[in-house]
């Protein structure tokens, strides 16, 4: 967001531990509110949220933690949190001198030591891949020099194969995505819900492509607790793995419970592989399948033939920005991280009314686990 109009940072969702998700009342927001991070007012220009505290990087250098996990320290670019582990990359003491990775138990208030520190190359120091266009590595868990990455579980630091030639990787609870330079898809990992792509519920343990997507190029990859979406470079969304909270925009069981009971027949797999339940009404009269579990990818329209640019995945809720600045949310809502002033699940993709309301385009979504970050601007200066 270098270079553009100062915008503002809302939150929405579980706030159980404190987090900055805006006024602080209360243990969830059910609709957006401004940011309220001590010391970082509308400068923040990187929010990784973990379950219970969220990292907020400024573009001064500034990192802020909130919730059950605090703490500042200056001289950062980037931030990743989890439960386990607050990877934090610092600037090396001079130019040309790299970066540091530090790795701190999130508790730590980032005072004494780190678990462990690294020195990683600077990104001007990668070497271009056989195109020659010296595609930079995008943000952490994936690392400058985009020949590694972050996990919270051991070993931290996972090298890349030399063939990869990362943009961006994100991990889910038991599964990582990688868009690659060319903008393929890979994925390894945990595969019982079919977050893979694979077609199958079986594990990788080395990166895959993902075949249904091959000649498709994608600009963005997100990766849920146990589901995944991709957006194409024409705007498309595809997503695959677990339904259970409608969190693929796919007919889901658990939320036609919510309304009558469902008496359905034993889950099978249907001819493009995916995990079905048969209810016993339908909106025609007859049988009405439920997706359970989606091994394959599937493409998704989102309303008025949106064209989405980002998008974001939390446990069980996704987040997509359109190319107009509209924020689209659905999926798990207990906690109200959908952002529809409520706290419904949904199976469909829905509209957040506040910034359409509030004359306010979106820019980029962050979604923790039980909670949303969004970067807005204002929409009439942006005309202007």
């Amino acid at each position: 967001m270098a270079g553009e109009r100062p915008g503002t940072w809302f939150g929405f969702g579980f706030c159980g531990f404190g987090q900055a998700l805006g006024s602080g009342h209360g243990r969830q927001l059910h609709s957006p509110e401004p940011l309220g991070v001590p010391g970082a007012g509308l400068d923040v220009c990187r929010v990784s949220a973990s379950w219970s505290y969220t990292a907020f990087v400024t573009r001064g250098g500034r990192l802020e933690l909130s919730g059950s996990a605090s703490g500042s320290a200056g001289g950062c670019r980037d931030a990743w949190a989890s439960e386990a582990l607050l990877v934090v990359l610092r600037a090396g003491p001079g130019p040309g001198s790299g970066a540091e990775l530090q790795a701190w138990e999130p508790g730590s208030s980032l005072r004494g030591e780190p678990l462990w520190a690294q020195t990683v190359l600077p990104e001007v120091e990668r070497e271009d891949g056989p195109d020659g266009d010296g595609t930079q590595a995008g943000p952490l868990p994936l690392l400058p020099c985009a020949s590694a990455y972050v996990s919270p579980q051991p070993p931290f630091y996972r090298p890349l194969a030399p063939t990869l030639r990362a943009r961006r990787l994100e991990l889910g609870a038991e599964h990582a995505l990688l868009l690659d330079a060319a903008g393929r898809v890979f994925s390894w990992g945990g595969g019982r819900h079919g977050q893979l792509g694979h077609g199958t519920l079986e594990a990788e343990l080395e990166p895959r492509v993902v075949e249904a997507l091959d000649g498709l190029p994608m600009a963005e990859v997100a990766a849920g607790g146990w589901h995944s979406v991709c957006v194409s470079e024409t705007g498309d969304i595809y997503s695959w793995g677990w339904n259970e909270s409608g969190q693929l925009a796919l007919p889901t069981r658990s939320l036609a419970e919510d309304g009558k009971t469902i008496t359905g027949d034993a889950p099978g797999l249907s001819e493009d592989g995916s995990e079905v339940e048969r209810a016993a009404e339908g909106g025609d009269g007859g049988p009405a399948p439920f997706i359970a579990v989606q091994p394959f990818p599937a493409l998704l329209d989102l309303p008025l033939g949106s064209d989405a640019v980002k998008a974001s995945c939390g446990s069980r809720h996704t987040a997509v920005v359109t190319r107009t600045g509209e924020l689209y949310t659905w999926g798990w809502g207990k906690y109200g991280q959908l952002g529809h002033k409520d706290t419904t699940s949904l199976d469909r993709p829905c509209r957040v009314a506040y910034f359409v309301e509030k004359h306010l385009q979106v820019r980029t979504v962050s979604c923790g686990p039980w909670n949303t970050y969004v970067y807005a601007v204002d929409s009439k200066e942006e005309e202007s």
